[in-house]
């Protein structure tokens, strides 16, 4: 009766529920960094409104990432007791809240309070995202639906560029934290009656599956209970190499991506349309990156594809720094760096399951956050501060390329694997 229940579900069906979890997660991951990426975009009108300084707006976008860093490991606990769709949407409601909250500042402290709230939410739009792609997918088949759902913040990103200056020029910068808001909050009841957390559950096989897994989950649930030694990971000399390379790409990269369209309206002198311009190119090429570099780097291998991907970002960032008022080698520069850009995130992740056990990867993602998200808040505070001082974003720049040209020298120097 089994065989012949699953045969009718597999020719009746027209089309796998995998496929619409992963639209589901694809808007949520676009939505999500719209609102964190598109910051960029919208700052330069936000703070010259409000008369707020550079570093100002750094401590801003540090409150979003202290409060998205800080509660991302309780999310991801939460997504493995409760599900993924419960967290899911229930964060899905606080990042609306908080962004619509964003349009309705006036002072420094109601700015990072709510953008602070969004952070909380955005806990919930990228690990029980992936978490819940992963479930729905074979194995074999989670590279495809991986890359398809991570194009969702170069998409975002690249509609806020485009669609941001006409909100601006029919109604004001407050409109576009409005507007992101509510589709949070459509999005709210869309997860609730979409999202299932798991396959079995629903009474189906991940897509791309054929037959029953013949006890690997439960022995992978088994592996993954039983976890690894923080001390055996603090001991490897890989996981300092990689995770403060991580540290110094992310220095950098955020430090050009938060402040790219500011420096281009505010020191080049371009207007609003052609600045966020740099902000769709950026998105656009971003999603290149991630269909094309980050496959290749099962091929390259991880070391060797973020030793290309660094250099090509320090010298992208070395070059802005000579690029004057060239618009067309800044459009080009930022184009060429956002494709790495795009596929350096997923690629160190994907380090941890290259270098370390696989019940210790979990550990280990888990701990390079804190790298991450430290490179990512000191670069705002550190730009803004200097840009306040010193009128000009040169010398922020300058640290930006030293940062990315660390990072390469860093990842340099992890040892090759030893065959098992």
């Amino acid at each position: 009766m089994k065989a012949y229940g699953e045969n009718i579900v597999e020719t009746k069906k027209p089309f796998h529920w995998a496929w619409i979890i992963l639209a589901t997660c694809f808007v949520n991951l676009f939505i999500n960094y719209s609102v964190r990426l598109g910051y960029g975009v919208v700052l330069p009108e936000m703070i010259h409104s409000l008369n707020f300084g550079r570093a100002a707006g750094g401590s801003i976008y540090n409150a979003y990432l202290f409060s998205y860093i800080a509660l991302t490991p309780l999310t991801g606990y939460l997504t493995d007791r409760l599900g993924a769709r419960p967290v899911i949407t229930s964060c899905c409601f606080i990042l609306g809240v908080g962004v619509l909250l964003m349009g309705t500042i006036a002072t420094l402290w109601t700015a990072c309070l709510f953008y602070a709230v969004a952070g909380l939410g955005a806990t919930g739009m990228w690990t029980p995202v992936l978490t819940v792609v992963q479930r729905w997918f074979s194995p074999n088949r989670r590279g495809l639906a991986l890359g398809i759902v991570s194009t969702g913040p170069g998409v975002g990103l690249a509609t806020m560029g485009a669609v941001f200056p006409l909100i601006v020029h029919h109604f004001s910068w407050r409109y576009g934290w409005y507007f992101l808001g509510a589709a949070a909050l459509v999005m709210v009841l869309i997860n609730g009656l979409l999202l299932r957390s798991d396959p079995e559950n629903s009474g189906c096989l991940p897509w791309g599956q054929k037959d029953e897994p013949s006890g690997i989950g439960r022995a992978d649930a088994k592996t993954h209970t039983k976890g690894g030694s923080l001390s055996i990971v603090f001991k490897n000399s890989r996981f300092w190499l990689i995770g403060l390379s991580y540290l110094s790409i992310a220095y950098s990269l955020y430090g050009i991506t938060t402040f790219m369209v500011d420096y281009a309206r505010y020191q080049m002198g371009l207007p609003l349309e052609k600045a966020s311009l740099l902000a769709t190119v950026h998105g656009a090429a971003q999603v290149a990156g991630v269909l094309t570099i980050v496959p290749l780097s099962d091929y390259l291998g991880r070391k060797k594809t973020l030793i290309i991907s660094n250099s090509c970002v320090a010298a992208c960032l070395a070059g802005i720094l000579f690029t004057g008022n060239s618009w067309g080698v800044l459009f080009v520069l930022v184009g060429i760096m956002a494709v790495f850009c795009g596929a350096i995130f997923p690629v160190y992740g994907a380090c941890a399951g290259d270098y370390f056990p696989r019940d210790m990867m979990g550990t280990v993602i888990g701990a390079w956050t804190a790298f991450y998200g430290f490179g990512a808040m000191l670069v705002h505070w550190v730009t803004g501060i200097l840009r306040d001082t010193m009128g000009v974003y040169d010398h922020a720049f300058a640290i930006n390329a030293a940062m990315a040209a660390a990072a390469l020298l860093l990842i340099s120097l992890v040892k090759k694997l030893e065959s098992r």
